[in-house]
């Protein structure tokens, strides 16, 4: 047995007990039902934040309002971060709401960036693990990688620094049975995830696919659906739509069906690779993303990339332009949050029409 399909096998078996008995090669026994990241969220989280907000416009409370909100709205799960999940009185809570909705529970987890940092890393871990959670999401850097790096030296940095994080955290996840699901964060290009993947060469070290990110590194969507597939748990499953300007091209999540990716045959690629892949909606409703592909800076960390890569992204972007993109600036908060709660009902009714054939 290979060590993908040796991935594949051990993390199905690993997650069978979140999402319902499933042997790694038949497909599930019921109708998917489509998950929810709490980036989705991402102004409502923002405003729960502050003070001065306006006292009319809604916000979530914790991690139980979240998942009550979710799952009026239709979700099969949730995945949110696991800060405070050692309280063991809103822990047990969350996981028998979770249990009574029969909804998935993933969390998003920050790696142990010291060593000083280990011992709060497993105290997270165990936490998770005690209410059920057997994926928890993480990524390497919280930026995007052409805006974080000055230099290809630091970038080089990163990636050394990186390994450390991972194999300092790898040994806990695997005392746990938890799997780690790697997020491409705007930050490896498919060629270089795969290798840390393949070093690490672990059954609790996968990836959190995020079906549009790595349009800002300039690959191909589909193409890094394809290589990722057979390593992915989990997803942020999105939809991108995309313009040019002066010095690249502007990125924007979506509702699904808006955009230029094909949602059904990214959901069928990974289906085959893990029948037991878990789908999350990731709908980030924000101004669009610059993309300065065209500028000296933004290829400062990638070396003797070729120029076809750049050729191919731009007629990529020029075969799909979208006539207009979302944007959240000059508008209200009210205004706002409710376009980021139209933006993921929208999903969730083409999910669900996706679903019914």
């Amino acid at each position: 047995m290979n060590r993908r399909r040796f991935i594949g096998t051990a993390a199905a078996a690993a997650i069978a007990p979140v999402i319902g008995p499933t042997i790694a090669v038949s497909a599930p026994s019921k109708p998917r039902r489509l998950a929810v990241s709490a980036a989705s969220y991402g102004i409502r989280q923002r405003l729960s934040r502050r003070k001065d907000r306006p006292a009319d416009v809604p916000v979530f409370h914790d991690s139980l309002h979240f998942l009550e909100h979710c799952h009026a709205l239709g979700a099969g799960g949730v995945q949110i971060s696991v800060r405070n999940w050692a309280d063991g009185d809103a822990a047990r809570k969350l996981r028998e709401r979770a249990e009574e909705y029969d909804m998935v529970l993933e969390g998003q987890i920050g790696l142990p960036k010291s060593e000083s940092a280990t011992a709060e890393f497993e105290r997270s871990v165990r936490a998770s693990k005690e209410i059920g959670v057997r994926i928890l999401r993480c990524v390497m850097l919280g930026g995007r990688r052409y805006e974080s790096f000055p230099t290809r030296k630091k970038w080089k940095q990163f990636q050394q620094d990186s390994w450390t994080w991972l194999a300092r955290a790898e040994p806990i996840a695997r005392k746990h049975g938890v799997t780690l699901a790697l997020e491409n964060h705007k930050d490896w290009r498919v060629d270089e995830m795969v290798a840390l993947l393949e070093r690490i060469s672990s059954e609790h070290v996968g990836v959190n696919l995020d079906t549009g990110n790595n349009i800002a590194l300039l690959e191909n969507p589909m193409q890094v659906v394809e290589s990722l597939a057979p390593y992915t748990v989990t997803t942020h499953l999105k939809d991108m739509a995309v313009q040019e300007y002066p010095d690249g091209f502007l990125l924007s999540e979506v509702p699904f069906g808006e955009g230029f990716l094909d949602i059904p045959l990214i959901i069928r690629s990974c289906e085959k690779a893990r029948p037991t892949v878990q789908f999350n909606l990731e709908m980030i409703t924000r101004d669009p993303l610059k993309i300065p592909c065209l500028t000296q800076g933004y290829w400062k960390t990638f070396g003797q990339l070729s120029g076809r890569v750049l050729a191919e992204s731009l007629a990529l972007v020029r075969k799909n332009p979208a006539q207009s993109l979302p944007r959240i600036e000059g508008i209200s908060l009210t205004d706002q949050v409710a376009f980021e709660e139209e933006n993921n009902r929208k999903c969730f009714r083409w999910f669900e029409q996706f679903q019914a054939g």
